[in-house]
């Protein structure tokens, strides 16, 4: 019997320092793969917003027809679909008479339903092979148990930086010719999954594609040609454009790039470039990212819960007046309408857009943090579920917090968009 496997991809939508595909490609004679866009992810929540909105969707189409055609590089077809895995994998496994299915380690609520629903449908014959590969600092060579996870990011930050090292890169190995076919399947339209189409807001800060390829041109643009690394941590609180920042995450929230990727091409920068604070404080923001993972590793479900990490009674208020004028911009606060309207109509918002709006909705309006965490996860193109999560506990300070602080404002308006730029880009309503 021929040795096949079949690579599940999820968010680790890349070819590149992909361990699971690196193993199939390696391990098996024949190898093909699949991506289910998962009709649970595009219906309604609980709080009556659509899990994946137009912004996100979108990105994530496009993200997908760059694998394919990497994938098609390496001569690996790819199937996609709109259904649920639980009906597609066993299907294409009794199909291919798979041996080995391949896919990235989860472990959040949703995420391990899914897999549960998957295990209940294929044979136990089935060889089922996951790869932690969304992290930085590889679990098993951080110098802590999952359970020692320390509650303050310093603390974490400082003994991985001490004690751990990035694993190398992987890579795929091309497929013989004879691998690949038309899988006769079709990537969805935004059409197809229930959304709306839209043109790119010609003010937006984030008017990238999805993808790898487009991926790397922006690390190419940022690092290599403009060089705004070397000022990063100067201009990363800025508000307005597309350079203010790196605007890495969207891609590597689907897993388009590996932090590893990252990690590497930064290093690479400051051995030709510049090593000083600012290429340090990206990969800083990248343990910050990793930090979130095992906090959601360690704690699994509490993260989703009303009080979060904490023994606090949450706020469970829901105003719809006040959360509607939240999501529509038309608060007393200019500065939190502006960011508001942005997410609204790009899909995207600064840093430190977000930790003033969660700070309004989460300690000024005392409202349920799990709505506005929800609506991030709905509109945001680079939503990370342990980020979103990990962030919104972070400013309600039900999380990582030690000092609970609230944003003022006024004052963070004055400091950030002094001459008031951002908020007139935002606020002038013959504009939308």
């Amino acid at each position: 019997m021929q040795n096949k496997a079949l690579v599940w991809f999820k968010n680790d939508l890349r070819i590149q320092d992909n361990t699971s595909l690196r193993k199939a490609t390696q391990g098996h004679e024949s190898v093909i793969a699949v991506y289910c866009f998962d009709p649970r992810q595009f219906a309604a929540d609980q709080f009556g917003f659509k899990k994946t909105e137009k912004f996100r969707a979108q990105f994530l189409i496009e993200t997908i027809e760059d694998l394919k055609a990497q994938l098609a590089n390496l001569r690996i077809p790819l199937y996609t679909f709109f259904g649920t895995p639980e009906k597609n994998i066993p299907e294409l496994i009794a199909k291919h008479t798979i041996t080995t299915l391949y896919s990235q380690h989860e472990w959040t609520p949703e995420e391990s339903f899914c897999i549960a629903r998957v295990v209940d449908k294929i044979p136990p014959t089935i060889s089922w092979i996951k790869s932690y590969d969304q992290f930085l600092f590889h679990p098993d060579d951080i110098p802590m148990t999952i359970v020692q996870i320390p509650t303050v990011f310093s603390n974490f930050r400082k003994q991985c930086e001490k004690h751990s090292s990035i694993r190398p890169l992987v890579h795929p190995q091309p497929k013989a010719p004879s691998n690949y076919f038309d899988t006769q399947t079709v990537i969805p339209t935004l059409t197809t999954l229930g959304l709306d189409s839209f043109e790119t807001d010609v003010r937006s800060a984030f008017p990238f594609c999805g993808g790898a390829t487009h991926a790397w041109r922006r690390i190419h643009n940022y690092l290599w040609e403009t060089q705004k690394l070397s000022y990063y941590k100067k201009t990363r609180n800025g508000l307005v454009g597309t350079d203010y920042s790196s605007k890495f995450s969207s891609w590597l929230a689907n897993g388009s790039i590996s932090p590893r990727q990252l990690f590497y091409e930064i290093k690479k920068y400051e051995a030709t470039v510049v090593k000083n604070e600012s290429t340090y404080w990206l990969i800083f923001e990248l343990i910050w990212r990793d930090f979130f993972k095992y906090i959601s590793l360690k704690h699994r479900h509490k993260i989703f819960s009303p009080n979060g990490l904490s023994n606090k009674k949450p706020h469970s208020i829901l105003h719809k007046d006040h959360v509607s004028a939240w999501i529509h911009g038309s608060t007393p606060y200019p500065f939190v309408n502006a960011n508001m309207l942005e997410l609204k109509h790009t899909g995207w918002m600064s840093n430190r857009g977000r930790q003033n709006v969660a700070s309004y909705f989460a300690k000024e309006l005392r409202l349920d943090w799990r709505i506005g965490a929800a609506y991030f996860e709905s509109l945001l193109i680079d939503y990370d579920v342990h980020s979103n999560y990990g962030n919104w506990l972070y400013v309600a300070g039900l999380g990582n917090d030690p000092r609970d602080r609230t944003f003022n404002i006024a004052l963070q308006a004055e400091r950030y968009d002094a001459t008031q730029k951002y908020r007139r880009l935002w606020l002038q309503t013959a504009l939308f």
